[in-house]
């Protein structure tokens, strides 16, 4: 990362970026960091995305340990680290843990936890959770040994599982297209895997304790006990002899069209979501949302909340002030029937005045998530609530699904034939917050998209409202607090939206919709924390996300052109479009903290040279004001700084 620049920058917080160690032993390799192995690979390949020993209070938000001392020995035949934990819940209630990792070149990892209750402790989680990769594990094949001694042949999910793949595991295996057999072996409670592809994690998760016992449970006072986890890997001979080349040096190549380059898709339209609570702030800042461009503006209404006719009316107001066309999210309250419930929206609607185009109507109830053996709460049955939304607005588009993520639309699907299309939202920092795992999560909606169409066909698909941070929590009774502004799970205010990691991520997000055929992209909010700009000062303060997002918009219903070579694999993301005249539109982002080399090669009709600007830590520092242009040749690699976006016509401006 440069030097001298403040990390704020980057990062949106001077919460310092949590250091990692490489360990190595034999062919191991691990980064050590926050007292967690990550990126474990074996001969070079990843096999284990991480190992961590976690507590989570009774929301399912992280205990963050508060780690005395790691003590590290690295010797010639492999490594040792130990460390001692506390831990507290919200409650104040505390426990610790004793934690030892061991290495060996010649034979397998090793994690031992000891536990000891101090205090009766509320929690929905304790214990370790070793998280699988999902490139060449998806759909790969399995064998899982259970408590019993029994044992089971099986794959990991190619789509995602909306339920616990496997259960009851004492040891599972997996092999690799590679030849590696990778396996993990658990002692000291039930564990269970989930596939967090459904939340955007990228990764299937091995847990304990099982999720249809009850949570949040209790950990009584003076309680102790202890797991392990054991990883080995064992490789067919060639694969053992064979020594992992190391990448050679040089620029990444993306491809960027062909003879095939136009696919058969266009770039989404782009929507911008107003809760009733953020209405008064966009009112006052129409010139930012003119400035922004959108297609759509997705408006968010809850009864439950307190919402009527007054939020309605401020909608009305946006909407004819902005000249958007706008779209309403309805949480059907479900306390009386929904013909009762859905006639008295349209008679609030009209008193309103509001003009919409089209209305999603979803349960309340499902904004909540019901994981396996939690009892679903009452919730009007689905064809009903869409036949009579259909009654009720009979002139508009009806969209179906969730207001929360996919993990619930997998779980509880809408009818299709009686939905105009069909749309979810997602969120990074579910389970984890580092900067690692939320980049992380692009890898994950390729999946995504791909399990969705699987379930709805050829059906219009929109997603959204997406942010760095958590608009609602479906895992417990509040998102959590963030108050000192640093790297929080399920936090509502995530600093990294208003920095250059912000617009870097969204624009992976973007270029990893590619093939899914999206309707609508819809973004997390205008102004505030989940948003595009600060408003709270006079003028408002633009987060660097504003600029991608207006490039998403001025590209919205351009033919999306074919990218090859980029991706989170890569750690560079490329999406390219063709407006109806012919010029071309780019954007780029590195999505690491690290210069990133890239060359671009133009397999299409694009002419020789892009008008370019960069939006990194300098162009920042002259902000507001236009980057000065250069230009993008093919075949001539361009540095893209920590984070960096890079925006590319081939118009004159």
């Amino acid at each position: 990362m440069s030097a001298g620049i403040n990390s704020a920058v980057y990062y949106g917080t001077e919460q310092p970026v949590t250091p990692a160690r490489r360990l190595e032993a034999g062919p191991w390799s691990a980064w050590l960091i926050d007292g967690a192995l990550h990126d474990i690979r074996y001969q070079g390949t990843e096999v284990i995305r991480a190992v961590s020993f976690l507590v989570r209070d009774k929301d399912w938000g992280t205990c963050r340990p508060d780690i005395e001392r790691i003590d590290v020995e690295e010797t010639a035949g492999g490594f040792h680290v130990a460390y001692d934990a506390r831990c507290a819940n919200p409650d104040g209630a505390a426990l610790r843990f004793a934690l030892a990792i061991d290495g060996s070149g010649h034979g397998a990892l090793s994690f031992r936890s000891a536990v000891t209750v101090y205090s009766e402790f509320l929690a929905a989680r304790c214990g370790f959770c070793v998280l699988h990769p999902i490139d060449s594990v998806a759909g790969a094949p399995a064998r899982v040994e259970h408590g019993d001694g029994s044992r089971e042949s099986a794959a990991f999910p190619a789509l995602i599982d909306p339920w616990q793949p496997f259960k009851d595991i004492a040891a599972i295996e997996h092999d690799l297209p590679n030849g590696l057999t990778v396996r993990c072996a658990f002692t000291g409670d039930v564990f269970e895997m989930e596939d967090q592809r459904n939340w955007s994690d990228a990764s299937f998760k091995t847990y304990s304790r099982p999720l249809e016992l009850p949570w949040p449970y209790t950990l009584e006072k003076g309680a102790t006990f202890a797991q392990t986890v054991t990883l080995s890997v064992s490789a067919a001979d060639d694969v053992a002899k064979a020594a992992q080349k190391p990448r050679e040096p040089g620029a990444l190549t993306i491809e960027i069209g062909g003879a095939d380059s136009a696919l058969p898709e266009t770039m989404p339209a782009i929507g911008v979501a107003i809760a009733a609570h953020d209405a008064a702030a966009a009112l006052a800042n129409l010139s930012l949302l003119a400035e922004l461009g959108p297609q759509q503006l997705t408006l968010g209404f809850d009864p439950l909340a307190g919402d009527g006719v007054a939020e309605l009316g401020r909608f009305a107001q946006l909407q004819r002030e902005s000249g958007v066309a706008a779209v309403l999210e309805f949480a059907l309250p479900g306390v009386e029937a929904p013909p009762v419930e859905l006639s008295r929206l349209a008679a609030q609607i009209d008193q309103a005045g509001l003009a919409l185009t089209g209305i999603v109507v979803s349960p309340a109830v499902h904004r909540q998530s019901n994981p396996p053996g939690s009892v679903s709460p009452p919730c009007p049955a689905l064809d009903e609530v869409y036949r009579e939304a259909r009654r009720a607005f009979p002139k508009l588009r009806l969209g179906g699904g969730m207001l929360s993520y996919f993990t619930e639309l997998n779980r509880k699907r809408p009818p299709l034939d009686m939905v105009d299309w069909v749309t979810h939202a997602t969120c990074p920092i579910v389970h984890a917050a580092d900067d690692r795992s939320v980049m992380q999560t692009l890898e994950a909606i390729p999946h995504i998209t791909r399990s969705c169409r699987a379930l709805i066909g050829g059906q219009p698909y929109a997603i959204g409202p997406v942010s760095i941070g958590m608009r609602q929590n479906p895992y417990g009774s509040r998102v959590m607090p963030n108050p000192a502004g640093e790297r929080v799970a399920m936090a509502a205010n995530d600093p990294r939206q208003r920095a250059l990691f912000g617009a870097a991520w969204l624009a992976g997000y973007a270029a990893a919709l590619e093939g899914a055929g999206i309707e609508a992209l819809t973004l997390g909010a205008l102004t505030g924390p989940r948003g595009l700009a600060d408003v709270e000062g006079d003028t408002p303060a633009r987060y660097a996300v504003l600029d991608v997002a207006k490039a998403l918009a001025r590209v919205a219903g351009a033919a999306r052109l074919r990218v090859t070579g980029s991706g989170t694999a890569a750690r560079i993301a490329c999406l390219a479009a063709r407006h109806a005249d012919g010029a071309i539109e780019l954007v780029l982002a590195n999505l690491t903290s690290e210069p990133r080399e890239v060359r671009l090669e133009f397999n299409e009709a694009i002419p020789t040279s892009l008008q370019a600007t960069s939006l990194d830590e300098c162009t920042l520092s002259g902000r507001p004001g236009a980057p000065t242009p250069w230009t993008l040749s093919p075949g001539v690699p361009v540095t893209l700084r920590p984070f960096a976006c890079v925006f590319a016509s081939s118009r004159v401006v």
